[in-house]
């Protein structure tokens, strides 16, 4: 960044803030918001009330009682910022990525702390979690939205939650139920996911799959090992075909002579039909350590609903090269000639939400709040989206877009840093499907990492 770009920041920012002006009903507040971004866009060390405070010129008074009584709407800040991303950030091969990150804390006043999970360490400590929505879209990446994980503890203790600010009506909800109700306000705000990914934390939970697949969204999502389905569907009966005496049945139901549906760890190492679909090798992104190669194969395969199976999904496993123990599961309800780039890409997309939590954690001080109130903690987050969402749309802007061979984007461009590719793949025309012609039909006749024209690629992936 040169000293002209340097410049050129403070206007930037202040056009960008204005968008938000209607969120409040007096200028105190408005020139607090510039005041409280300015500080998360500087170079302090601490990006905690108190030092940015100091960096303004302020009583550090002034930025607390900004976060827990000054009254403005940071609900429609958050539509706010929403919108922006739906209007100006439109992009064929969206995609949504849900994942929590936890913020070490001491004491026990901080809005749902205690001693859990925190990926930021690794391990059990005593921290914060939030569940967050990340909008991914070729080389664009931000947070959209983030919320308190009330611990059951929490839930269960009223008083406790009182003396925190915790809404009456805010109880108890699993992280994957925290992150679908993310997705609605989002895509109520005008936002379309062409895609949305997840962790096996998510992924374990056959309801979270099916709340997206019944909405319409097309989703890969990584699922533990335990995870159960068929990967030939089972037979099913609608009604008694012979009159019985005794208790009457339920129908429909399976038949007497069905399968159980099996975790997807036994179907890779038993099933014929995964084993006759040969690996096929994918360069997943370039590392520090050089190329991170995965091997992988797909079929069709159906999940556990009601006690009967669903309509035909598909279950991806992918293996690293390098490290062939190392094997993930993804399950997809992408339609049939879906390449199997296209729902790798998406499965190893996490890497953007990882590199927000990252650069919200370093840069913009994410982690930095010490507030004692839900309604302190929910604003610092939503401030901390506006704050990043504008350093990625500056990103954006001073990097420009860089084109491929004749002026065209070329296959990284259109799905950004990190995409999948085909590496060393003799059927490089085929789509997945190709090996095995009693489960799926090949009906895509091109890769969107072929050497077509944007457009064509583009209605590939769509």
């Amino acid at each position: 960044m040169d000293a002209k770009q340097i410049k050129q920041l403070e206007p930037m920012l202040n056009k960008y803030l204005r968008q938000f002006d209607d969120c409040f009903g007096r200028i105190e507040p408005t020139e607090r918001l510039k005041a409280y971004v300015t500080g998360q866009l500087s170079d302090l060390q601490r990006k905690s009330i108190e030092p940015m405070a100091d960096a303004a010129g302020l009583p550090p008074r002034n930025l607390q009682q900004f976060l827990s009584l000054h009254k403005w709407d940071e609900m429609h800040m958050l539509d706010t910022l929403e919108q922006i991303v739906a209007s100006e950030h439109q992009h064929s091969c969206s995609i949504g990525i849900f994942d929590e990150t936890g913020h070490g804390k001491k004491g026990d006043k901080t809005p749902g702390v205690q001693r859990q999970w925190c990926g930021n360490t690794g391990k059990k400590d005593n921290c914060v979690v939030t569940v967050h929505l990340n909008y991914t879209a070729a080389n664009f990446h931000c947070l959209l939205d983030g919320e308190l994980f009330l611990p059951k503890s929490w839930a269960d203790d009223p008083l406790r939650c009182k003396a925190a600010g915790i809404p009456e009506q805010m109880a108890y909800r699993p992280k994957w139920q925290i992150a679908f109700e993310l997705w609605e306000r989002a895509v109520a705000n005008g936002i379309r996911f062409e895609w949305v990914s997840a962790d096996e934390g998510y992924g374990k939970v056959p309801e979270f799959l099916f709340k997206l697949d019944d909405r319409g969204q097309r989703y890969v999502v990584e699922v533990p090992a335990i995870f159960t389905g068929w990967l030939v569907k089972s037979s099913i009966l609608h009604k008694e075909h012979h009159r019985k005496m005794g208790r009457k049945r339920r129908f429909p139901r399976l038949t007497a002579k069905s399968p159980s549906a099996s975790s997807v760890k036994q179907l890779l190492l038993h099933s014929p039909v995964l084993r006759k679909i040969p690996w096929e090798k994918f360069h997943i992104k370039d590392t520090t350590k050089g190329p991170m190669v995965w091997e992988a194969k797909a079929a069709r395969f159906y999940l556990k609903r009601d006690g009967l199976p669903t309509r035909a999904h598909w279950l991806i496993v992918a293996r690293n090269v390098e490290n062939p123990k190392e094997i993930k599961y993804f399950v997809s309800n992408a339609t049939e000639g879906t390449p199997l780039e296209v729902l790798l890409h998406v499965g190893f997309s996490r890497w953007h939400v990882e590199r927000c939590f990252e650069d919200e954690k370093s840069e913009l001080g994410l982690s930095h709040f010490e507030v004692r109130n839900y309604k302190s903690l929910r604003r610092h987050l939503i401030i901390t989206a506006v704050s990043h969402l504008f350093l990625a749309k500056v990103h954006q802007k001073w990097r420009g877009e860089k084109s491929g061979a004749d002026g065209l984007p070329d296959s990284h461009s259109l799905f950004g840093t990190g995409s999948v590719f085909v590496a060393n793949r003799p059927s490089a025309g085929k789509t997945f499907g190709t090996y095995s012609r009693n489960y799926y039909s090949n009906t895509a006749p091109y890769s969107p990492f072929s050497s077509l024209p944007y457009e064509e690629k583009t209605k590939a992936i769509a």
